[in-house]
C-alpha cells in the first residue's frame, strides 16, 4: 500500500510531512535517554522527518531530547512544538516559545501550536503568534485539540 501524498501544503506554502514522530512520554526517564534519542534518529533515517513535541512533555525534557537527536540534522526536520494554555497570554506565549527554542537548541520552530483551549483570550495568543512569525522564531502557527466551538471562536478572533 502506498500513500497518495506524503506531505500537505500549509497556508505559508511550506510542506509538512503527513506522518511524523511524537514525543509524548519521552524524556521522563533519564535511564532511557540514549534509547529515545536513538529511536528519533532512526525515525529520521527512515524518512519520518516531522517531530512533534511540547513544552509540557517531561517538563521540557522532551524538547531537550529532541534537540539532541536533531543536532546536525535541523535542515531535514519539520519541527512542531506546542505552548501550554496557561502560558498562552501575549507575553507568555512569546516567553514560552523562546524557552522552547533554547531547550531545543534551534533558531526556529516550523509550526507552533496552542496545545488546547485555555482561559487566555485567543486574540492575545494570535497576536503573540504573529509577533513570533515576524521575529522568525516560528514559521507558522496553529491549534491542537480544538473542538468546533473553539475553532469558531478562533476564526472570530482573527485566526
Amino acid at each position: 500500500m502506498t500513500l497518495a501524498a506524503t506531505a500537505i501544503e500549509l497556508p505559508s506554502g511550506q510542506t509538512m510531512p503527513l506522518l511524523g514522530q511524537g514525543t509524548w512520554y519521552l524524556g521522563e526517564r533519564p535511564g532511557r535517554r540514549q534509547d529515545e534519542i536513538a529511536a528519533l534518529r532512526t525515525g529520521l533515517d527512515l524518512g519520518m522527518t516531522m517531530i512533534d513535541t511540547a513544552e509540557m512533555y517531561g517538563g521540557g525534557a522532551a524538547e531537550e531530547l529532541v534537540g539532541e537527536a536533531i543536532v546536525g540534522r535541523r535542515a531535514d526536520v519539520f519541527l512542531v512544538d506546542k505552548v501550554l494554555p496557561s502560558n498562552a497570554s501575549r507575553r507568555g506565549t512569546v516567553q514560552a516559545c523562546r524557552r522552547s527554542l533554547q531547550r531545543l537548541g534551534v533558531d526556529h520552530i516550523d509550526l507552533y501550536l496552542l496545545h488546547w483551549r485555555g482561559t487566555h483570550p485567543l486574540a492575545e495568543t494570535i497576536e503573540a503568534f504573529a509577533e513570533l512569525v515576524d521575529a522568525g522564531d516560528i514559521g507558522q502557527w496553529g491549534v491542537s485539540n480544538f473542538d468546533l466551538s473553539d475553532m469558531t471562536e478562533l476564526f472570530e478572533a482573527g485566526g
